[in-house]
């Protein structure tokens, strides 16, 4: 294959990537008032393969945020309202004995789908959030002894409360690490706001909805994200970004092997939607806070100085070397 077919290739493939992103940041934008950088990253997730945790106080639109991705895709949506009665049964899947047949037969749970919308995960017992490990890092689920498959493309959006609010159980440290990042909705501004009661105040924008892409397209342009460009010195800083985070006294647990694979797996996503075949030292800053700071702990030191791991990861940034841009 020569060159030029070569990058007549790439050329396709970011093209593809942009179309897509044009159609769904555009149908988001009409449900979702004034967050376009929360849109714009729920898109660089789901380009990437990961899964999104969406952590904010209520009413914020977290939920609504989810949705409306999962509206905007013709693919299967399923949505788990986690409770504390919530069993894991009903997340994976329970096999039932078929009287006729004389056998098990496993009936599927509420993952199988390619949109799983997660709502107030935090609110089920550590047992049934365990029940999600298996399926969003090798995706499958495996039940009596069986390993069942799930639907490409796959993946999670869940919303949460702040641990401090009644009734919520903190993630555990191994789940938070299957999230590839967390984003916080946040209050709209005045204006935002305003345009929010006139758009929803009579009937929701999401029920008009209709999908802009479909799984097949989603899977396609996944593909062509991993196929962007990470020069070794791109590689090596975000090696010496999560090494810092493990040495740092301001933190008691820093980032895994898993964050830096996310890291750059989200940095290539965010190339590809900026039009790039290769990812720059930007790619990697911008994505940094939001892949990073929910996989790290704070040292009793950091939360009396009520300092956030956000501020943290801001200060790794500056402390590590920036590569040069060149690919």
């Amino acid at each position: 294959m020569t060159t030029e077919t070569t990058g007549r290739d790439t050329d396709t493939a970011l093209g593809l990537v942009h179309e897509v992103a044009t159609r769904l940041t555009g149908a988001m934008r009409r449900v979702i008032e004034g967050k376009d950088e929360v849109i714009r990253t729920t898109v660089t997730v789901l380009f990437a393969g990961g899964h999104l945790l969406i952590e904010d106080v209520p009413g914020v639109g977290k939920t609504m945020l989810a949705k409306t991705l999962a509206r905007s895709i013709d693919a299967t949506v399923r949505r788990i309202q986690f409770t504390p009665d919530l069993l894991p049964s009903d997340v994976t899947g329970v096999s039932v004995f078929n009287q006729d047949a004389r056998t098990f037969e496993f009936r599927p749970g509420a993952i199988f789908a390619n949109v799983v919308v997660g709502d107030e995960i935090n609110r089920a017992s550590p047992k049934t959030q365990s029940a999600l490990l298996e399926s969003m890092e090798e995706r499958q689920v495996t039940a009596d002894g069986t390993t069942y498959r799930l639907p490409e493309p796959f993946i999670v959006m869940a919303t949460q409360n702040p641990i401090e609010m009644e009734g919520t159980y903190p993630l555990p440290e191994a789940q938070r690490d299957r999230f590839m990042a967390r984003i916080s909705m946040g209050y709209p501004s005045p204006r935002a706001e305003l345009d929010l009661l006139e758009t929803h105040g009579a009937r929701s924008p999401l029920e008009s909805l209709q999908p802009v892409t479909d799984a097949a397209t989603v899977v396609a342009v996944t593909e062509a994200v991993r196929g962007v460009h990470a020069s070794p010195a791109i590689r090596q800083y975000i090696v010496d970004l999560v090494s810092r985070s493990r040495s740092s006294a301001a933190l008691r647990l820093g980032a895994s092997p898993r964050a830096a694979l996310h890291l750059l797996r989200a940095a290539r996503a965010h190339a590809a939607l900026e039009g790039r075949d290769h990812v720059i030292p930007d790619d990697v800053q911008a994505l940094a806070v939001a892949v990073l700071a929910h996989r790290l702990m704070p040292s009793s030191e950091t939360q009396l100085a009520r300092r956030t791991t956000s501020e943290v990861v801001l200060e790794l940034l500056r402390q590590t070397p920036v590569p040069p841009a060149a690919r």
